[in-house]
């Protein structure tokens, strides 16, 4: 029932002839598209993405070039000019992709001079051969150890992270999972104690409620991480009681479409935050001076 297949590469992981077996087994075998994702970090994805459409891959993900490489992907002009004039041909103008990257080259800049983007995170890492860790996860330990002072503990922590997933059944390292072991792994090393400290997502993650982990998790351990909390071993979603009435009803002030009980029943209170900027925008008030008490609303 799958209307396509994306090979989803998060942490630059792929290598050129490995993507082409891989491919070109999945192209003899089914006949829907095949999607490519690919990120830069181990400096290898733009091979990986030329040997993947030798193979007869259908899309490739790419990035412009201003935000491309690093944890991001492999650059969109790069990839049109080294398939111009192929039978890959993508038929896409590079002067006018150049009028994109334009546009995002300040922005580029913008970040960096924020620090909102990291110039670490724009290099190539080999040791994410080593590590496994994908390129969003990446600068996200980067931006959690840099909150906390710790900018230097990054090798550390990229060392914990595989301990981290073998002690937790080894989840896959993507949204969210990814973000759960990787915030336990810099815990554990600003800590100077494994598990002295927990998140309650990884708590939650080790007794099941994230769904059955790819390999079993030691029960002394997950007693060590749960305590005597029970441990779900069924489909977690079996549990939930069906709230779509009740969350419609909590934020019926904010209601404006149906999408807006499913942002809420999935982030809660920021979703009533984003909620209410919509509302000042729409009505022109000054959200940050209000006084519930007294019902006076500035605009």
């Amino acid at each position: 029932g799958a209307n396509s297949i994306c090979i989803k590469d998060m942490a630059g992981l792929l290598t050129p002839y490995g993507t082409y077996d891989l491919v070109k087994a999945l192209k003899e075998t089914v006949k829907i598209p095949i999607q490519l994702h690919s990120h830069y970090t181990s400096g290898l994805a733009s091979m990986v993405l030329l040997k993947g459409i030798e193979a007869g891959v259908d899309v490739i993900d790419t990035a412009m070039s201003p935000l491309a490489m690093g944890t991001s992907h492999p650059a969109t002009e790069s990839m049109v000019a080294a398939l111009k004039g192929t039978e890959y041909d993508t038929g896409l103008d590079l002067k006018a992709l150049t009028v994109v990257r334009d546009f995002f080259a300040p922005l580029r800049q913008k970040y960096l001079d924020s620090g909102l983007l990291d110039p670490k995170m724009l290099g190539v890492d080999a040791n994410t051969l080593l590590y496994q860790v994908p390129g969003g996860m990446l600068s996200n330990l980067n931006s959690q150890l840099k909150q906390a002072g710790k900018e230097d503990k990054l090798e550390e922590v990229l060392a914990e992270v595989p301990r981290v997933r073998k002690d937790s059944g080894y989840p896959p390292l993507v949204t969210p999972t990814s973000q759960i072991v990787g915030t336990q792994a810099v815990f554990n090393v600003i800590m100077g104690e494994r598990y002295k400290m927990v998140t309650k997502e990884f708590k939650d993650l080790v007794a099941g409620k994230y769904g059955a982990t790819p390999c079993e998790i030691d029960p002394d351990f997950r007693k060590k991480i749960v305590g005597d909390e029970p441990i779900i071993d069924c489909r977690p979603a079996d549990l939930l009681n069906d709230s779509i009435d009740q969350f419609k009803d909590e934020i019926k002030e904010y209601y404006e479409q149906e999408e807006d009980v499913l942002s809420y029943a999935q982030f809660g209170q920021v979703a009533v935050k984003f909620f209410e900027k919509r509302r000042d925008a729409k009505y022109g008030l000054d959200g940050k001076h209000d006084d519930i008490v007294n019902k006076v609303h500035p605009v």
